[in-house]
């Protein structure tokens, strides 16, 4: 990946950096696997962290009273070996991206306050046309915050998409997998003393732009709720539940509903160390609406073609156990890692659902001064096509991919950097595992 950004020079040095790190962080939060509502829940409370991080650190390029605005350009290059994840006929090529970085807030009242950041842009692939296409990435939102009383009310407007058919563990034999996500509602937040008190409701669209990817589109609603007892000031548990009901817009998959039960703790035993288990029970109920499953395969030109089977999709329902464990930790101002590891059910891609099991690490390096050194690794074992009965695509699959990022602060407004990511998957369907690579540099410059 090569990536040239032209930033503001409140963006130089130290705080450059710490705001790359929010915004990493705050993406790999709100991607964690999770049942589909639990899922919502998490990246309510990642945007409500970074929302705080945010007020609390950010730079901004610009101000007038109290509002504060901070724009940040960029251009970006990558290079992939195999753009079309497929197991025989790669294709590779460059991927300009060229993106504009949107970060506003303006408290409304003393107890109010009025957020919007948008990240867009453009993805032009020079070889293979078709692929390119517009882009807005994790962390746009809309949130506003008003108190009644002693309850706390976040309302809330959430889109993403994502275009990264190599981050999707259940995605192969296509590159041009994308998904928006429109997530809009309010989470209530009550804590009298030491019980913590929630209720959340949200609205979700999920839109695909890619043919073979529409029998995706759908609306969900999504409600979870929380009650919790702090028994120490590190130290708060309780029980949280959460349902939501999926309809898709064509009946190629199932509509279901789910529901979830189970148990939650936080505990900070210091401003350096967080540990958040979860686990509990899941049901999954598909209302058998299907009437033809698709499949899709790729011409001699590399194009998609989608083809219904005449077979409706058929799934049994599901009861199984989630668990999800995630932990970080700043052993040193030099070391710093986090990780996470679960089991969950998940709504699949060409099938209704899919069971599997995650591990993800990551490291950051600062052992030489202005050098930083990012590495992560992610595996995940699944099946999907869980439950399947007819028509679902049926696999088990292991996905493993890693990533490596080195940077140094050549001057005070010049950075450069490595990168590379490595992507294996194996499947018990042959045509379906594939390896992917991406490499290249980062260029990073702060203008005055």
């Amino acid at each position: 990946m090569i990536q040239v950004s032209f930033n503001n020079s409140v963006l130089a040095g130290g705080r450059a950096r710490s705001l790359w790190l929010v915004v990493v962080m705050f993406n790999a939060a709100a991607t964690a696997p999770a049942q589909q509502a639990l899922r919502n829940t998490l990246a309510n409370e990642s945007a409500a962290k970074n929302n705080t991080i945010s007020l609390e650190s950010l730079p901004y390029t610009f101000k007038t009273g109290d509002f504060k605005l901070l724009l940040t350009p960029s251009f970006e290059t990558d290079w992939n070996d195999n753009i079309n994840l497929s197991k025989s006929n790669q294709e590779q090529d460059f991927i300009l991206r060229p993106t504009l970085q949107v970060n506003s807030s303006y408290p409304i009242t003393q107890a109010n306050l009025l957020q919007l950041n948008v990240t867009a842009g453009y993805d032009k692939y020079l070889e293979h046309y078709d692929y390119s296409n517009w882009r807005v990435q994790s962390g746009s939102q809309l949130s506003f915050d008003t108190y009644v009383k002693d309850v706390l009310i976040n309302l809330h407007e959430r889109f993403d998409y994502t275009e990264d058919a190599g981050a999707q563990p259940v995605v192969a034999g296509s590159g041009e997998y994308g998904s928006a996500h429109n997530t809009a509602g309010l989470t209530l937040t009550w804590n009298p003393e030491n019980l913590n008190l929630s209720l959340g409701y949200d609205h979700q669209n999920v839109m695909s732009p890619e043919g073979q990817f529409q029998a995706q589109d759908s609306t969900s609603e999504l409600i979870d709720g929380r009650i919790g007892w702090r028994f120490a000031p590190a130290t708060t548990a309780g029980i949280e539940a959460t349902y939501s009901s999926t309809a898709y817009d064509q009946a190629v998959l199932n509509n279901n509903s789910s529901y979830t039960i189970g148990g939650y703790g936080i505990w900070r035993p210091g401003s350096y160390f967080n540990i958040t288990p979860r686990a509990g029970y899941s049901i999954f109920q598909f209302q058998q609406t299907s009437q033809s499953a698709e499949t899709f395969y790729l011409t001699t030109t590399g194009a998609p073609i989608v083809v219904a089977t005449g077979t409706p999709v058929r799934t049994s329902d599901l009861n199984s156990w989630y668990a999800d464990v995630t932990l970080s930790h700043d052993i040193t101002r030099a070391l710093t890692y986090s990780l996470s590891f679960g089991h969950e059910i998940q709504p699949g891609v060409q099938a209704d659902a899919v069971e599997d099991s995650y591990l993800r690490l990551s490291l950051i390096w600062k052992v030489i001064k202005n050098l930083d050194i990012n590495s992560s690794f992610s595996y995940e074992h699944g099946q999907q096509g869980a439950g399947n009965v007819s028509g679902n695509l049926t696999e088990n699959f292991d996905w493993y991919t890693g990533s490596l990022a080195v940077s140094r602060q050549l001057t005070k407004k010049l950075r450069l950097g490595l990168t590379s990511r490595y992507t294996l998957r194996s499947s018990t369907t042959a045509s379906l595992g594939y390896t992917q690579a991406m490499v290249g540099l980062q260029m990073a410059y702060a203008l005055e």
